[in-house]
């Protein structure tokens, strides 16, 4: 399972489509995800995002597109990137980004079995 951040209201726009990411595509030649494990790590960039947001909960095997696990910071980390659209059949779960009253993302209960790395 691999996590993909984004607005609520851009997952509205989308939700009913076949596949999505062109423009994300088009942006940085990828779309941007995340392991569970590491959701952490990225979650502070969403903090100042001030609509609310929702995380696709994706199974990477069922994808149409390539999956690549790049370490583009050499931060020794390796994040999934999806090289193609993401097909609505691979998304299993939508489930909200939870925040403290800072705006700090809280884990998921549904996470709450898988460790932080």
């Amino acid at each position: 399972m691999i996590l993909h951040c984004l607005k609520q209201s851009s997952w509205e726009a989308v939700k009913n489509q076949e596949t999505w990411g062109e423009e994300l595509i088009l942006q940085d030649g990828f779309i941007h995800c995340s392991t569970i494990e590491y959701f952490w790590r990225v979650a502070p960039n969403f903090q100042s995002v001030g609509e609310d947001l929702v995380l696709l909960c994706i199974d990477e095997n069922e994808l149409v597109s390539e999956v690549r696990y790049e370490d583009g910071d050499n931060c020794g980390r390796f994040y999934p990137h999806v090289y193609g659209v993401i097909n609505h059949s691979a998304i299993k779960m939508v489930l909200p980004f939870l925040r403290n009253n800072s705006g700090e993302y809280i884990k998921n209960p549904e996470f709450s079995h898988i460790d932080d790395r």
